[in-house]
């Protein structure tokens, strides 16, 4: 009778130890499976849920790009940084016209860039701009800040200014014979008529006094 409750004693102890290393068991899978979510969530691969978290974040900074400077710009320019490609002086139907309104201080030519590629492509920063005149060609100074890059489909333009001082000194001035435009980062030029006043007045030569803002900034002139 002793040897049996000793028997069943034992038996007892063996299914004690048992469970105990089964639970050890389960809590170290437990723990071992939470390691694995959070490291999961953190790399590239991540868990499913760490997955659509960093595609959420993703997109909601995705809509704000950043230019070259690093400043924000609107979401329209992740397509123009997505493949598309810059405007070419071929790509463009380049025009102008007098855009100048009675009592301004100076008088403006606005020139346009229409795509008519075929297909889209950006513009951005500030256009080459030299009169062509009697005395030689002068060049245009840059005024204002560039915005970031638009993207023209097939028959969408873009507009910027060229300013230039009213000839009210009572001669004859510097004749202007003609227009030079080179689209942004481009080296081939297109020679247009002249639509504006028909000269300048004459300068002590210390600086041009004909601006150009970036495109998209018709309207702004100074």
């Amino acid at each position: 009778m002793r040897a049996q409750k000793i028997t069943i004693a034992a038996l007892a102890l063996a299914a004690g130890l048992a469970l105990t290393a089964c639970q050890n068991d389960d809590n170290a899978m437990a723990q071992g499976g939470g390691s694995a979510a959070s490291s999961g969530s953190s790399s590239n691969g991540g868990s499913t849920s760490g997955s659509n978290n960093s595609s959420a974040q993703g997109a909601a900074k995705g809509s704000v790009g950043k230019d070259s400077a690093g400043q924000a710009t609107s979401g329209h320019n992740g397509s123009a940084k997505s493949g598309v490609a810059k405007c070419r002086t071929d790509d463009l139907d380049i025009t102008a016209n007098d855009a100048t309104i009675t009592g301004d201080e100076n008088n403006t030519v606005n020139v346009t860039f229409t795509n008519k590629s075929g297909r889209s492509c950006t513009v951005a920063g500030f256009a080459g701009v030299d009169l062509k005149t009697n005395a030689g060609n002068v060049s245009a100074k840059r005024q204002g800040t560039a915005d970031p890059a638009v993207v023209l489909k097939n028959g969408d333009h873009d507009t910027f200014y060229i300013s230039y001082p009213v000839n009210d000194s009572g001669g004859s001035g510097v004749r202007i014979t003609g227009l030079v435009v080179t689209p942004p980062d481009e080296t081939k030029s297109v020679t247009l008529a002249w639509p504006g006043a028909a000269s300048l007045p004459v300068t002590d030569g210390s600086g041009t006094s004909v601006k150009v803002g970036p495109m998209g900034s018709a309207g702004q002139g100074g």
